[in-house]
């Protein structure tokens, strides 16, 4: 009998209503939970290096009263994956970023990928995230929409019209064998690019990212695997005056 996963989409920004449960529910499939939370403190959006930090220390704290509450993996919801590494030291369960996830699966489906972000100001975080996932030399382009996080679903025809000048011109200018968003505020764009790219005769895969790391998420809990504790050892035990964090290492010792 197929395993029953229950994955947790965890938000690392404090804008209500930015990811709407419907959403995530249309991600479940038989065997299958996608149940979501974000943080209380925190940006209101991750546009910047400075904003992904902020992020982090409640993003860490959502993770461990996951694994806690009894659910089988997590995935942060934005592509700066903030406090990924953090977060495997202090659960078991598997943890993912969309970023890391969906430049890796870029590169198995093409030769070289590029990146469609929001802002121009990401370009060397996302060129960064390549080099850190050792993947650089298949990194083709990072491209922008010059759209802000929060205004991408303001006008979704113009937001679509420009991920597919962008997905064309990276195809075209940069050489790219597919594309991956910058932003998971694209979350259900994938379509509709992929549509406009085969209508203008370019067929590429194009990477989702959180539909796709929910996808992974389930193959490796059913797989029975997670992130190495030789990478991600357990933090030692020390003082954190100012953060109210989980006793990691009271629930190891259970």
């Amino acid at each position: 009998m197929e395993r029953q996963v229950h994955v947790r989409v965890v938000s690392p920004i404090t804008t209500l209503g930015f990811r709407r449960k419907d959403t995530l529910k249309s991600l479940e499939a038989p065997g299958l939970t996608v149940s979501a939370t974000q943080i209380s403190r925190g940006p209101g959006s991750i546009e910047s290096e400075y904003e992904t930090a902020m992020a982090v220390p409640d993003t860490v704290v959502r993770i461990v009263e996951a694994e806690r509450e009894g659910v089988d993996a997590c995935i942060i919801d934005c592509m700066g994956d903030p406090g990924l590494r953090a977060a495997r030291e202090a659960v078991t369960i598997p943890v993912l970023g969309p970023c890391q996830t969906g430049l890796h699966v870029a590169a198995m489906l093409g030769q070289k990928f590029s990146v469609l972000t929001v802002l121009p100001r990401l370009i060397p975080q996302f060129e960064n995230a390549a080099a850190l996932a050792g993947l650089p030399s298949r990194l083709a382009s990072v491209r922008s929409l010059d759209i802000p996080v929060l205004s991408l679903e303001d006008d979704l025809a113009a937001t679509q019209s420009a991920l597919v000048d962008e997905a064309q011109r990276a195809v075209e200018q940069d050489g790219a064998h597919a594309v991956v968003f910058g932003c998971t505020g694209l979350m259900g764009c994938a379509a509709g690019l992929r549509a406009g790219l085969l209508a203008r005769g370019i067929d590429i895969p194009v990477i989702d990212p959180i539909p796709t790391a929910v996808n992974i998420a389930v193959a490796l809990v059913r797989s029975d695997l997670s992130h190495s504790t030789l990478t991600f050892p357990l933090p030692p035990v020390k003082p954190m005056p100012g953060y109210d964090m989980p006793d990691l290492h009271t629930k190891a010792a259970e």
